[in-house]
């Protein structure tokens, strides 16, 4: 079969200053429990983004059974990581913001309130007219809460896991080529030019901005596509200021939101659509490499502006550990959704302690 199949975001990188603190606290407030893998190792392909030398570095991927994508929490064990050079503003290029999904913003809210994190904003409402509202992590990452009826199933937690991510671009119609014919964000949502008061309490949300939201028309196809399940990217260009790179004079790794990576099936195809479309691989392992207990091919591209996207083709996964249950994904119709019931059993994955 002779096609690129995107299954969906498979996972937001966070850069963190300790793994183990950080996972902590996603996993009480956005219900992050399901370890995929967790290893200590040296990122050794990552060297146009790690200063030409490889970086040991302990990492994570942690999932939310109800749905969506997960968080990659990492952190450099040999070097302290570097926060942003100056104060993130809205606009700024990279991920400002990444998008966590919950069926009620207001129990959301008042769950997220009521475990003391840091609520950015009360609850607003966007040019769509659906509401959301921003919280901080104890690390300064910023995530908005937007009400989604994409689920794999119901936990009883107030939040699923990762939707998408806010985005700050340059220039908002060229963004939206590379989303598009990349990714397939192929439906603009709302596309708006305003200062908007939704934005007020975030830094620099007093600039006129442009923002567009952008969407997938078709549903996404794969092994983990309905775990992953729906997403949203929005696009953001600021006007009467000059935006900042986030990772300006910092590496791949040092605080923040490293990149977004979606799970694909295709590579070779994957390699060659990006190389025409003119945003060719930078960083590209087309071997099966392990990651702990996981393990698969991936490569970077970069957006118009820098932003890291990777792109991870899965071929091996734990599902029961301490028994040696793996699925092997080369073997399976690769649009073909996994079953069910072999999704719900990550759950033995679960981390009760981390």
């Amino acid at each position: 079969m002779k096609e690129i199949i995107i299954s969906g975001i498979q996972q937001i990188g966070i850069g963190v200053p300790n793994v183990k603190e950080a996972w902590k606290w996603y996993k009480l407030n956005f219900g992050m429990d399901i370890r995929v893998f967790e290893e200590s190792a040296v990122a050794e392909f990552m060297l146009p983004y790690t200063g030409g030398k490889p970086q040991k570095r302990h990492a994570a991927l942690a999932l939310n059974l109800q749905g969506g994508g997960g968080f990659e929490i990492w952190q450099y064990v040999d070097r302290t990581p570097l926060a942003p050079v100056s104060p993130i503003q809205i606009g700024d290029l990279g991920i400002f913001a990444a998008k966590i999904k919950c069926r009620d913003t207001r129990v959301a809210y008042d769950f997220l309130k009521g475990n003391g994190v840091e609520m950015v904003s009360g609850l607003l409402t966007d040019p769509r007219g659906k509401e959301h509202f921003f919280v901080k992590d104890p690390y300064g990452n910023l995530f908005q809460l937007v009400t989604s009826q994409s689920w794999f199933k119901d936990e009883q937690k107030p939040t699923g896991a990762g939707y998408g991510a806010i985005i700050g671009v340059t220039d908002i119609d060229r963004a939206k080529e590379f989303y598009r014919n990349i990714l397939e964000y192929d439906t603009v949502i709302f596309d708006e030019t305003a200062v908007f008061k939704e934005f007020a309490t975030l830094s620099g949300g007093g600039s006129t901005l442009r923002r567009m939201l952008l969407k997938h028309s078709n549903p996404r196809k794969g092994a983990f596509s309905p775990l992953f399940g729906t997403s949203e990217i929005e696009l953001v260009q600021v006007s009467g200021r000059k935006p900042e790179k986030i990772y300006k004079e910092r590496f791949w790794g040092d605080l923040g939101f490293i990149h977004l990576c979606f799970d694909i099936h295709g590579m070779n195809l994957l390699r060659e659509k990006c190389m025409q479309q003119g945003c060719p691989f930078t960083v590209d392992v087309d071997h099966s490499f392990d990651m702990g207990e996981a393990a698969g091919s991936f490569s970077y591209t970069e957006d118009p502006d820098g932003t890291l996207i990777e792109f991870v083709e899965t071929h091996k996964i734990p599902i029961l550990k301490k028994i040696g249950w793996y699925v092997n994904l080369r073997k399976r119709n690769p649009e073909k959704a996994l079953p069910r019931w072999l999704l719900n059993a990550l759950g033995f994955n679960r981390a009760k302690d981390v």
